[in-house]
């Protein structure tokens, strides 16, 4: 009986069972939104399992920077790298940037879409 599995093995035997597993290069930031807070993660490594058409993702290491949400009134506290971040994206103005962030209630990718679009 053999103790271990060689890694070419492993593979064989997940794509056989209908597991495939890629990393995914150069991924930057993953963050993970609530409705309180953001946990953002810099430089992780991630892994996409696919299971028969279903996709997990891994995500390990990097630095973890968690923020929370706070509204005052009516108003989201967005953060400065927030505004940055879309602006430098879509080319626009700080201002212009922190009012799409505004209108989107903090959504990066909603406010990036917003800006390009028009």
């Amino acid at each position: 009986m053999r103790k271990g599995m060689s890694p070419r093995e492993t593979k064989r035997l997940m794509k056989r069972m209908g597991l495939i597993m890629e990393t995914m290069s150069d991924v930057q930031q993953v963050i993970f939104k609530t409705n309180e807070k953001e946990v953002v993660v810099e430089e992780p490594e991630v892994a996409v399992v696919n299971l028969k058409g279903q996709k997990m993702f891994q995500v390990t290491g990097g630095k973890i920077i968690e923020r929370e949400l706070t509204v005052e009134g009516e108003k989201l506290t967005i953060p400065e790298e927030d505004i940055k971040l879309v602006a430098d994206q879509t080319g626009k103005s700080m201002e212009e940037a922190k009012q799409a962030l505004e209108e989107s209630g903090g959504n990066l990718a909603k406010a990036i879409l917003l800006l390009q679009t028009g």
